[in-house]
């Protein structure tokens, strides 16, 4: 096939993600992998939010971190009071991700701000922002995706894969992650 009969070229493909990022990068892996790593689940937590700022995240001094979770670039993460990323959480955050307050994000799940535009010969990345607002649980193993936001009090079922903004105080499931119900807060 020659190159004129491509339709997907990745010859073309240019990173965008500068030098120096992927320097800094580097440098936080290293880091984060001697220093925070080895810690036991969410013990000395104040010592990995210190981390964390230090490298650019703006986490409450009430945010929870586990060791296990890993943060692609810390300086586009935000956590306010009492949100958790909890354990073995893949946070691909090359856009912002930001978590509000009393939201927990459960074990094993996967935030995605980044894709390719598939319409482009060269497959060329795309940043959106995650949003996951106040009181929200995404429970374990979801998927949420690029541009998403996760309304207020909204809950996220295991497992599920959320492509779409989720309504507040709504609970979905599935893939892709549908309205189950609204959610009551019975006490």
């Amino acid at each position: 096939m020659s190159k004129n009969e491509l339709k997907v070229d990745l010859s073309t493909y240019k990173n965008y993600l500068s030098r120096k990022n992927q320097i800094a990068r580097f440098i936080w892996s290293v880091v984060w992998g001697i220093f925070a790593r080895p810690i036991p689940r969410s013990l000395f937590n104040s010592w990995k939010l210190l981390l964390l700022r230090i490298f650019g995240a703006k986490v409450h001094k009430k945010s929870v971190v586990y060791s296990s979770a890993k943060i692609f670039m810390p300086w586009n993460l935000e956590m306010e009071e009492y949100a958790c990323l909890g354990p073995e959480v893949d946070c691909y955050n090359v856009g912002l991700v930001k978590i509000g307050k009393h939201t927990t994000v459960s074990q094993k799940s996967y935030l995605c701000t980044a894709t390719h535009d598939i319409e482009k010969s060269n497959n060329p990345l795309v940043i959106k922002s995650i949003i996951i607002e106040d009181q929200a649980w995404i429970a374990a193993d979801v998927f949420v995706g690029p541009g998403v936001t996760i309304g207020q009090g909204a809950v996220v079922g295991a497992r599920a894969a959320v492509f779409k903004d989720v309504e507040p105080w709504t609970i979905v499931g599935g893939n892709p992650a549908k309205f189950i119900k609204n959610r009551e807060i019975k006490n």
